[in-house]
Formats: C-alpha cells, sequence, structure tokens
C-alpha cells in the first residue's frame, strides 16, 4: 500500500490511498502471457522451421501426418495439465519401419530438434548407431557399451538402425544383453532420452515379438514406404540444384528411364534416395572428367549434367553393386 499526494480539480490539495493491486495485476498479467507463450509451442518460431523442414522432405504424407500428430497431442497435454485436467503421459519410444534410403535418419535428426523446441527433450541431439556399436566380445562387454552410448545420447535420440540385428544370434548371443539394456533405460530414462530403432518391416515385426516387453514399449510405429518413380526424380533435381548443378530436361527422362528399368527388374531402388545420391555424386564426377580436357569451359558447361554424364555414373554404380 502507498499513499500519493494528488491534485483534485479546483487547486485543493489531497492525500489518497492508493492500492498497489494494480501493478501486481500488471505483473501477473505479464506472467500469464508469458505462460501461455511458452505453453503453445505452435507459436515458437524454432517449432514453425522445423516443420517447414519436414514439409520440404519429397513424399512422406504419412509420416509428417504422425508427427504432426505427436506435437498436437504433446501441446494438448500440458493444456489440460495447466486447467488441472488428466494429462496422459507421453511414451515417445519409436520404430521406424522401412527399406534403406526411405528417409528414417532424416526425419529423426528434425524430430529431435522438434522435441527439443517443445520441451520434451533437452538437447535433441541424434546418436545414430548399429549392432556393432552395442554388442561386445566377452560377457558384461555389451551392457557396458550400450550404456555409454545411452549416456552419449543423453537428452537427444538414440537411432539405432537395423535393430532387429540385436535379436538374430539367440538366446547365447549377446545382443540380448544390448536389448535389456535398452529396455531397462526406456523405463529409467523415459524423460531423459528417446530411443528410435529403424529397420525393414518384416524384419522389425518379428524382433518385436522376440522381446515380450518391447512392443508395448514402442507405442509409435511409422511406416516409410519406397520412393515413387517421380519423387525419386524430384529429388535427384534437388540434390543437384542445392550444389549449383542442373539437369537437362533429356538427362531428367534418362534418369527417369533408368529407375523405371531398375523397378522392372526387381531392384528396390537400391536404397531409393541413396541410389539416387550415389547417381548424382557420380555424374557429377563424370562432368569434370567429360569438361577438364576442354581449353575452356562457360559457366552453363559448369552446371550442366549431361545424359552422357548420368549414362556413365550409372554403368560404374552398377558394376560396382553386382561386384
Amino acid at each position: 500500500m502507498e499513499i500519493k499526494m494528488c491534485l483534485k480539480p479546483g487547486g485543493k490539495r489531497i492525500f489518497e490511498t492508493l492500492s498497489s493491486h494494480s501493478e501486481n495485476n500488471k505483473r501477473d498479467e505479464t506472467l500469464i502471457n508469458e505462460e501461455k507463450e511458452e505453453a503453445s509451442s505452435f507459436n515458437n518460431p524454432k517449432v514453425q522451421e522445423l516443420f517447414k523442414e519436414l514439409e520440404s522432405l519429397v513424399g512422406l504424407q504419412e509420416v509428417k501426418k504422425k508427427i504432426f500428430e505427436v506435437q498436437a497431442f504433446i501441446e494438448i497435454q500440458k493444456r489440460r495439465s495447466k486447467e488441472n485436467l488428466m494429462a496422459e503421459s507421453t511414451m515417445l519410444h519409436s520404430i521406424y519401419k522401412g527399406n534403406p534410403g526411405t528417409g528414417k535418419t532424416t526425419v529423426a535428426r528434425i524430430v529431435g530438434k522438434l522435441f527439443k523446441e517443445i520441451g520434451v527433450l533437452q538437447k535433441g541431439h541424434l546418436v545414430e548407431a548399429e549392432r556393432a556399436d552395442l554388442v561386445g566380445e566377452y560377457i558384461g562387454h555389451t551392457a557396458q557399451k550400450t550404456r555409454e552410448l545411452l549416456k552419449k545420447a543423453g537428452g537427444g535420440v538414440l537411432f539405432i538402425d537395423e535393430a532387429y540385428s540385436l535379436a538374430r544370434g539367440g538366446e547365447k548371443d549377446f545382443g540380448k544383453e544390448a536389448i535389456d539394456v535398452l529396455v531397462k533405460a526406456m523405463e529409467d530414462k523415459k524423460d531423459q532420452i528417446i530411443l528410435i530403432l529403424a529397420g525393414y518391416n518384416r524384419e522389425m515385426d518379428w524382433f518385436l515379438k522376440t522381446n515380450p516387453g518391447l512392443r508395448s514399449r514402442f507405442p509409435l510405429q511409422i511406416e516409410f514406404p519406397d520412393y515413387k518413380i517421380e519423387e525419386l526424380v524430384e529429388i535427384a533435381n534437388l540434390m543437384v540444384q542445392a550444389r549449383q548443378y542442373q539437369l537437362t530436361s533429356e538427362s531428367k527422362m534418362t534418369l527417369e528411364r533408368i529407375l523405371r528399368t531398375h523397378l522392372m527388374t526387381g531392384h528396390e531402388y537400391d536404397g531409393n534416395a541413396r541410389y539416387v545420391r550415389n547417381i548424382v555424386e557420380s555424374a557429377m564426377r563424370q562432368q569434370a572428367v567429360r569438361l577438364i580436357g576442354l581449353p575452356k569451359n562457360s559457366r552453363e558447361d559448369l552446371m550442366t549434367i549431361e545424359t552422357l554424364d548420368i549414362l556413365k555414373a550409372t554403368r560404374k554404380h552398377n558394376k560396382k553393386t553386382e561386384l
């Protein structure tokens, strides 16, 4: 409470008692607004930026939809909690199922950053691992290696590719020990780390049956479909543009024909986007070989990937994979 001297109309000097409530009310209102701003992660520019990055990925519409659903669920549980309503706990350990080169690692990296921005993870970094990073050579070594990896991934995402390989050796294999350590950590460190296990659809389904406690601990199972031909061509186009190269209309058509041939002959794209990246990078080298012998190169020459470059790159890649 404060006393303030005021001058009323007519010049009469009086003392007025003013409550400090108005000041407190302003302060409270500011805090409430800040809390609302903080509570709504959809207002976070970094969150919006990450969703734009996710949306910019070619294809993967169902995957994007699922990530948005998870984000919305987390947000609503926060709002319910603030209104003293029951809020569901969010178990975010996930299974990513699909063939190689379908964007699983890329999406996992975005998800890690996203969960940091909405307050689920402290750091949001991604640690990639495979069987060799977890399984040791003698008794006790596996548990130690796995715990070290979990520590490294603390506050972020531990992404284990071809996770089914941990269960392939049977009961006496050290991979089982790694699974046991991971399952325990998922419970003990559920607020500190998110585990994403990735691999082929059929193999991951089999893997979840090998341990009774696994399926219930992975409520989120996301399927990553193979890219369509036109999506792979679009990915190739984006790749060359990002490197300040360009495909001619003819070289683009040639690449499309090559991809269709792979599909018809039973190849599963040799890893979808990975196959495209290998062809693009090899074509860039073929272009360099083609241009190096010329006395002078124009800007357009230096940027253009010709049909011949694509054909030579494909032959070299196919020969390498046949060996």
